[in-house]
């Protein structure tokens, strides 16, 4: 009886071992089954890179300095005038423009001056702008105050003419030519004028007193056709 016993208890121990080890066999394939339950991680590092990944930058207009201001950017443009913008630049003052005047190589037949080329130089250390047809005026005895104001008929666009420092616009005056010889005379019967010097004005450039480099000015009808300031030089 004893020994029926103990080979029961050797098959039941057998029995509980096999149990515990059919048990430990199902633990592994339990433990993968519970791994595809979780988010995979490929998966979300998919989704979470967008929002962790710092927006690609753009161009900018204008740095941030340390002191919470902002910098001009390299090669933006910048306004040389302060509360202008960009690429606008001031009148000419009549400080900053030096004139002179010579005889036009292409003039209307006669003896008298017939035509003059005034050019305007920038003389100030920064650019500006002429723009506009002129007033002239004869200036009897060379004097200002002596003034004969000219009917000016204008001729050509006007449109402005931007000057850097030491650049140069001109505008050509031709007039009513003296015929003759001598003191000559005028066709329309009228006399002759000479004046030593012409005043020349610009809209807000002021009004410049100039001399011919070769000559008087001499004319007929106190009358004068004038082109708008030009970049390029008259003949």
């Amino acid at each position: 009886m004893q020994h029926r016993s103990t080979i029961r208890l050797a098959a039941s121990a057998t029995a509980v071992i096999a149990a515990a080890l059919s048990l430990t066999a199902c633990n592994p394939g339990d433990d993968h089954g519970a791994a595809k339950t979780s988010t995979p991680a490929p998966a979300s590092a998919t989704q979470t890179a967008p929002a962790t990944e710092s927006p690609a930058p753009t161009a900018p207009s204008a740095s941030r300095s340390s002191g919470g201001g902002t910098s001009t950017a390299p090669g933006a443009p910048a306004s040389p005038i302060s509360g202008t913008s960009a690429g606008t630049k001031p009148t000419c003052s009549v400080s900053a423009v030096n004139a002179t005047a010579h005889q036009a190589a292409n003039r209307p037949d006669g003896t008298g001056t017939g035509a003059a080329i005034v050019e305007f130089t920038n003389v100030s250390g920064h650019t500006c702008v002429l723009r506009g047809h002129p007033t002239v005026a004869g200036a009897g005895n060379g004097s200002p105050e002596h003034n004969s104001p000219l009917k000016v008929t204008p001729t050509g666009i006007a449109s402005a003419v931007r000057l850097a420092p030491g650049g140069k616009a001109w505008v050509k005056l031709t007039f009513h030519q003296v015929q003759g010889e001598a003191d000559g005379y005028c066709v329309s019967g009228a006399k002759p004028v000479v004046y030593p010097t012409l005043v020349v004005g610009l809209p807000g450039s002021g009004a410049h007193q100039v001399a011919l480099s070769d000559g008087e000015f001499a004319e007929c009808d106190n009358i004068v056709t004038a082109t708008a300031v030009s970049a390029a030089k008259p003949s």
